[in-house]
């Protein structure tokens, strides 16, 4: 029946302490406090740390959907990408790879589904995996009895100034996916994914309610004059209004400085969250430098009709879009 899953999202920012361990914990104990609003959701696919100033600091985006009999909420607790750590990727460094670990046996990952279950909250957990001689950029999605639902590896990997992670991470291999929790159907990718439509739309045709791209994006060490801000959103936009399906974008804010193997190097995040639509409208957005909590709402039963009637997905032809399966565009 139309109008029996109605969402309220919200997002919010903060800096924390120069201590990993105390960052973790403070992690879990926004996820309790959620919790107890009546949050039965909580998406921790974006954790990071990172120095600044000599200082580390960890940024925290939390988005929230409650549970009232037919009101269905979920909190989405997005800390930014590779929680364990800053964003190494500014330099091409050997001892960074001492931060990656198994998937099996992760210790951040057992935490936390201790934690939901504990709690019967989803926690899709972002960590830098390391696969015998592989590496990768993953999320563990835990349902809220604990259980691993699976992994969800970075499946494009970005390559230049302050973004050198082809240096780091594999190609991941496990496609994309959709993870049927036990309150929402999401898609989750991350970062350099959204700007690919195909990612988007491989999510919808599975069945994602709602798309999820935690993102660490600001300026360009090589060209100060160089902002892609308003691109940005604008290519996730598309995929929302593309799809029919909301859509969040947490981006972190700050300036970190890395120090790398040609000397420091410096990104200023620029914020800019924000919350679409089903259209592409803009809900909800926050601006470059400033804390922040967006709120939206949305009924998941509604947007379901709407996509269905609009006929986008009706009239797909998967029978001409092979031309999608090449790199020059030629047909196969």
């Amino acid at each position: 029946m139309e109008g029996e899953r109605r969402v309220i999202v919200s997002a919010l920012q903060f800096a924390c302490t120069d201590v990993v361990s105390t960052n973790v914990d403070k992690a879990e104990q926004l996820v309790r406090e959620a919790h107890k609003k009546g949050a039965n959701i909580v998406l921790i696919q974006v954790v990071f740390v990172y120095f600044v100033n000599g200082r580390l600091h960890l940024e925290l985006w939390l988005v929230a959907l409650l549970d009232f009999d037919h009101l269905l909420a979920v909190l989405f607790d997005c800390l930014q990408e590779l929680f364990e750590g800053y964003y190494f990727c500014q330099a091409q460094r050997e001892d960074f790879f001492r931060r990656a670990k198994p998937y099996k046996g992760h210790p951040t990952i057992l935490r936390m589904q201790k934690l939901a279950n504990e709690l019967g909250v989803v926690i899709p957990v972002s960590f830098f995996e390391e696969a015998n001689n592989a590496h990768y950029n993953s999320i563990a999605v835990i349902d809220a009895d604990g259980t691993d639902l699976g992994l969800y590896r970075k499946s494009h990997i970005p390559d230049g100034p302050g973004y050198q992670e082809k240096f780091y991470f594999n190609p991941g291999d496990t496609g994309f996916k959709v993870f049927e929790t036990k309150f929402a159907k999401i898609g989750i990718a991350i970062c350099w994914d959204q700007w690919f439509p195909e990612a988007a739309r491989a999510m919808a045709l599975q069945g994602a309610e709602i798309l999820f791209y935690p993102t660490a994006i600001g300026s360009e060490p090589q060209d100060d004059g160089l902002d892609s801000r308003d691109h940005w959103k604008r290519v996730m936009q598309g995929h929302a209004g593309a799809n029919l399906v909301p859509l969040v974008a947490s981006n972190r804010i700050g300036k970190e400085i890395i120090e790398t193997e040609h000397g420091k190097s410096n990104i200023t995040f620029y914020g800019n969250s924000f919350i679409a639509g089903p259209t592409g409208e803009i809900i909800a957005s926050g601006n470059d430098k400033d804390e922040d909590i967006l709120v939206a709402e949305f009924d998941l039963d509604k947007i379901k009709s709407k996509r269905h009637s609009w006929g986008v997905f009706r009239d797909r032809r998967p029978d001409l879009y092979k031309v999608l399966l090449t790199l020059d565009g030629r047909n196969p």
